[in-house]
Parts: C-alpha cells; structure tokens; sequence
C-alpha cells in the first residue's frame, strides 16, 4: 500500500489534487481548554502551489457527532471530495504543516470511505519546491462514483469497553504522550488519565527527527510495544481521534492489518464520569 509520497515524487506528479488539511490546536492552559482555528492563513501565507486547504473541523466530519472531528459517512467523504475536484485517476494528495497527524486524519477517513490517498512524507517543511502564497483557482467540481460501506476503520465506546473488560479480543494502543498518561499536564477534555488495560505508543516516536515516517528496521523497533501478530485486532485512541490516526498509520505500514480508530477518544470517553481514567 502506497500511504505515503515523497516531496521529489510530488513534484514529478502530474495533475494531482493536493490538500493542506492543517488545523491550529492551541496547547491546553487548563482542564477543559479546548481552542482550534483553521489553518487556512497559514496556507494563505505559504503552500504549494496549486493546493487547497481544508478544514478539517468542518470537511471529512460529521458536525452531528457529540465531539469534534467526528468521523463522516462514505457518501459525504464522496461529496466533499468532488466539490473539491476530485476525479477518478487523479491522485489525492494531503499534507499539513508538520506534524502528520492532520494528514494521517484525513487520509484514514478518506481510507475508510474507500478513497485512496497519500500523504506528503515530512509536510510542507520537507517541501523543496516553489512555494505561493494568496488565493489559488478554484479547481472545477469533480466527481465520483458513489462509494459503498465503510470499511470499517473506526471503533466506538462500546468497541473499546469490550476490549478493556475482555469481552472481545483486541489490544487497545493509547497514542498520547507520556505527560498526558501521567496526567501531569492540562487536558482539552473533561478528565485527565488514560483508559485502563492500554499498551503506550506515542505517535511522535513513529517520526524521525527529520519529521519523517520511520521505515524498515527502525519503524518495526518504534513498534515493539505492539503485538507482531498482523491480525491482532488493535484500537488506537488519543484525546480527539487524530493523533491515533498517525500511530493507525504507523501500525499498517508495519504491517497490522486489523487496525481501528477510536473515533471519540478521550473526548467522548472522558465527559462520561462513571467511565474509568487511570494515571501511569
């Protein structure tokens, strides 16, 4: 599976709709603080030329779920696509500021609607090509064949409430840092904690210090807390269900195949007080 292309492979593309879907998340000051804001002005300052940006706070979301970023239905993804210009045999391009946590959110949301995409190994910091600034041209509406079923790639509270009382196999993979398992530091959401029973993979340390996706060897060694078995059902959760699409990422280019997101992470989790959170 191609999840991935490299600037310089970009850059020998042809027609491609190329997306930056970053959005700002401010640092929690205090429990509860939660604050987000396009990240169009940064695009507007500095993009690739020919792209667009998305919000993901509004684009590839259900705005009807009781968080935010809520995973949308496949005709919707479809939708949205279009309206941006997708067409068949054009490839899709996302990319996002650096972190490659955006972009690995739109790319599983997209992947569970049955759209392939790829994302931009490194962002726009590993962009050696021109760069534009201001508006683009609006590219013409595209379209596409109307998608089947998800594929299933998001899990829900219930999913994981089997998992951590065994009712159901599976390995459930916090993807938050270690200060937010600790609870050390604010959270955006109602508690602090993580859910018991989960294994520890931080989605930073699936990077290089380039900011690149790690590989062979090296991808393999960040993901040894993680069972080798590939069909080992695994649910990756973090605080709102992006930063676990970046550890999602990570599993499926190392070769697990039964990977789900926890789409309401900790937002949905936490708000519900006779649920558990543990420190460690």
């Amino acid at each position: 599976m191609q999840a991935l292309i490299t600037a310089a492979e970009l850059a020998a593309t042809g027609d491609a709709l190329v997306l930056d879907v970053t959005v700002d998340l401010a640092a929690p000051e205090f429990d509860g603080d939660y604050r987000s804001g396009s990240g169009r002005e940064h695009w507007l300052e500095r993009h690739i030329p020919g792209s667009a940006h998305v919000d993901l706070r509004k684009v590839f979301a259900d705005p009807g779920k009781p968080y935010h970023f809520g995973s949308p239905s496949p005709g919707l993804v479809a939708a949205q696509l279009a309206a941006l210009g997708a067409r068949e045999g054009v490839p899709v391009v996302l990319y996002d500021s650096g972190s490659l946590q955006w972009a690995a959110r739109a790319w599983w949301t997209l992947r569970d609607a049955g759209f392939d995409a790829r994302i931009l190994d490194g962002g726009l910091p590993a962009w050696d090509g021109p760069v534009a600034s201001g508006e683009e041209p609006a590219r013409s509406p595209g379209f596409l064949p109307e998608p089947g079923e998800s594929r299933g790639l998001w899990a829900d509270r219930a999913d994981v409430e089997d998992i951590t009382h065994g009712r159901a196999p599976g390995v459930l993979v916090c993807a938050l840092s270690p200060d937010y398992l600790a609870g050390t530091v604010p959270t955006r959401y109602s508690r602090r904690g993580h859910i018991p029973g989960g294994l520890s993979l931080p989605a930073r340390t699936l990077l290089t210090p380039d900011g690149l996706v790690r590989t062979g060897s090296d991808l393999a060694s960040a993901l040894a807390p993680v069972p080798e078995d590939p069909d080992t059902p695994i649910v990756v959760y973090c605080g709102g269900g992006v930063s676990a699409c970046l550890t999602a990422l990570g599993l499926v280019l190392g070769g697990r195949r039964n990977v789900r997101v926890y789409d309401g992470s900790l937002e949905e989790w936490s708000a519900d007080p006779s649920l558990p959170l543990v420190f460690s």
